[in-house]
């Protein structure tokens, strides 16, 4: 089982408590001691801009509340600075709880109140706020944009401080691009200044976020060499919430290794350091992290026994712990509001279930995971086809009762009306061919050809197996941040767009489209006609579906998507789901490997496996990346097609 719980980069954040010797429920009870309700002054404003900064990490409600005492008394005070600075850690807060509207709203306001009021310094810590929230809304050209911008008046101020907090920042969208040696070089330039200045707090920061560079580039023991020099001034200076996210990332390096018992020791640190600070985001994520490891251990009991290792435990007594771990976490996520943590808990959850024997419980979480994952564009489809077929079953019944009650006029009325009740009756069947034909034609925008004459024919379709066929994933990158810059209605109309000429391309390539997921795309080349040049086919219409997209973003931008597409050739089970609002489907590990293809692919790539590559060599450019680990698949050679 592959961990999806894995801490991201940390954000150098640019406001003015972030190289604090204090940090958490300690710092919080500092400042609390010195606030006093008698004073209103500049100080006091301070001292409240300050709870909401040390708030924001564990309860950004509380944060929320003591920004907006400092906003107001410092609009009391007349004091500017204090504005904007009030309104830079309210934003804060509402960053935390994932309200990037908000958050920008009290940037920009800072941002407005800085520039007016001419305070260059508090300009560039607005600047490189909306350049986090660039960032975390996948708006990577935008986030360096800002970050530059507030860089260049940090170092027109020689503020070194703050160009430290923006070396990192601009480090961390090079990672988020993949350009690892990018961001080692701002990495490095940040902690070089940090180390100058003798911020120990920024020194951790920065030695975590190189080692977990290094990690991405696959060199482990440069990994380990920085997070536990990391460590050791974290714990120098007793900064818990670097502490707790340094022993978590450690653990997930001995995960990845399969070095499990010093992976549970260096998790369950991270969660008891996480409970201290009070930091539910965190605790959520070290319960799931746990509960992976033990799914694991069950997994490969026998050759942890020959290690020596967890002699005393049966497989059953470890799917249960695992089961116990990951359950809590989806619950805590849940309570959080993370849906995108919470949908791969409950994937694992239920994975975790099935190799246990509770298929029960497997099942109920994967409806579950498929309730979270399902798209608004697809429960609408959904219910549009269902009216289409609700619809078409009421026609046809009145039609034949109508052409019932013609039967008996005719029986009773003479001659001269005979032929006009025939007239009549005809018009009627007309009119029921007609709407057949309709329905035949929705039927077939939901079933194959062949499939369809079958259930017309039969009632019912048979199962079939395909030994030559391939099969595509296509998913939308970061679709939840997406989702929540876009209306319920812009949303659909978007995803409607989009699958429109996704369906084009395929159909045209002889391509049979399975279904949407909500804004996943599925469909297969090669059957029900076995086809021999499927996985050509197949890649063609990949790189036309890529095409669209990257011109549809080109002309309208954040309004639109970035895709990632996922391709393997191999044999599968096509056949009918159901017996009411039937769907045509298809089973088999070919679908998983090609789900597997898409989830290690990267944006704006379409990947492949040997067993497509193998097909389609001769007539593509693909480059090859290596053996990269899948889930439950290990490891597997991939290609990106140029």
């Amino acid at each position: 089982m592959k961990c999806f719980f894995l801490i991201p980069v940390i954000l150098l954040l640019a406001y003015s408590s972030v190289f604090a010797k204090k940090s958490g429920q300690e710092r919080i009870d500092s400042l609390l001691g010195e606030v006093s309700n008698k004073r209103d002054d500049t100080s006091q404003v301070k001292l409240l801009s300050d709870l909401a900064a040390a708030y924001s990490v564990i309860n950004p409600d509380e944060g929320i509340k003591y920004g907006e005492q400092s906003l107001a008394l410092a609009g009391k005070c007349n004091w500017k600075k204090g504005q904007a600075m009030a309104n830079i850690d309210i934003g804060l807060n509402y960053r935390t709880k994932a309200d990037f509207q908000k958050a920008l709203q009290h940037y920009q306001n800072a941002l407005k109140i800085s520039e007016e009021a001419g305070l260059k310094k508090t300009v560039a810590t607005a600047l490189g706020n909306i350049g986090i929230i660039n960032s975390e809304t996948g708006n990577y050209p935008g986030a360096l944009e800002y970050y530059f911008k507030a860089l260049k008046i940090h170092e027109e101020l020689n503020d070194r401080m703050g160009m430290a907090r923006n070396f990192g920042n601009i480090g961390n969208i090079y990672s988020k691009q993949k350009n690892s040696s990018k961001a080692l070089e701002y990495d490095f330039k940040a902690l070089k200044i940090c180390e100058e200045l003798n911020l120990k707090k920024g020194i951790v920061v920065n030695l975590n976020n190189i080692g977990n560079e290094y990690a991405d580039m696959g060199d482990i023991p440069k990994k380990l060499e920085y997070s536990f020099k990391a460590l050791k001034i974290a714990e120098e200076i007793q900064d818990k919430y670097e502490i707790q996210k340094i022993y978590c990332s450690i653990g997930i390096v001995y995960y990845r290794m399969g070095k499990y018992p010093d992976a549970l020791e260096n998790s369950l640190k991270a969660l008891k350091t996480s409970e201290e600070i009070h930091d539910k985001y965190s605790i959520a994520y070290n319960i799931a992290q746990i509960g992976c490891v033990y799914s694991d251990i069950a997994k490969n009991l026998q050759r942890e026994k020959q290690k020596g290792n967890f002699k005393s435990f049966s497989k059953d007594e470890l799917l249960h712990k695992a089961t116990v771990w990951v359950d809590s976490s989806v619950k805590l996520f849940k309570e959080i509001g993370n849906v995108s943590a919470l949908l791969y808990a409950i994937e694992n959850l239920s994975e975790i279930q099935r190799e246990s024997g509770n298929y029960k419980g497997a099942l109920e979480s994967y409806h579950k995971y498929v309730f979270y994952k399902d798209s608004l564009f697809s429960l609408e489809n959904n219910e549009k086809i269902t009216n289409l077929e609700t619809k078409r079953e009421l026609d046809l019944k009145d039609k034949v009762i109508e052409i019932n009650r013609l039967k008996v006029i005719q029986k009773r009325k003479t001659n001269i009306y005979l032929s006009c009740g025939i007239a009549l009756l005809l018009v009627v069947v007309g009119f029921v061919v007609k709407e057949r034909k309709k329905s035949d034609k929705l039927l077939l925008n939901i079933l194959p050809e062949k499939v369809a004459d079958e259930l017309k024919k039969k009632g019912s379709s048979a199962a079939s197996h395909f030994d030559a066929v391939t099969v595509i994933f296509a998913d939308f990158v970061n679709f939840t941040k997406a989702s929540e810059r876009m209306s319920p209605q812009e949303l659909v109309n978007e995803l409607d767009a989009c699958f429109r000429v996704f369906d084009k391309i395929t159909s045209d390539n002889h391509i049979e489209k399975i279904k949407t997921v909500g804004d996943a795309y599925l469909a297969v080349s090669g059957l029900p006609k076995p086809n021999a040049g499927h996985a050509v086919n197949m890649i063609k219409a990949a790189k036309e579906i890529m095409a669209f997209m990257m011109d549809r973003r080109a002309k309208i931008g954040d309004r639109t998507f970035e895709i990632r597409i996922g391709i393997h050739s191999g044999t599968v089970v096509a056949g009918i789901v159901g017996i009411k609002k039937f769907a045509y489907d298809i089973w088999g590990d070919t679908v998983n490997i090609a789900a597997r293809m898409e989830q290690t692919s990267e944006p704006g790539k379409i990947n492949i496996s040997q067993s497509t590559f193998d097909l389609v060599k001769d007539k593509f450019s693909c480059t090859y990346r290596g053996e990269i680990d899948a889930k439950n698949k290990g490891g597997m050679n991939m290609y990106f097609v140029d």
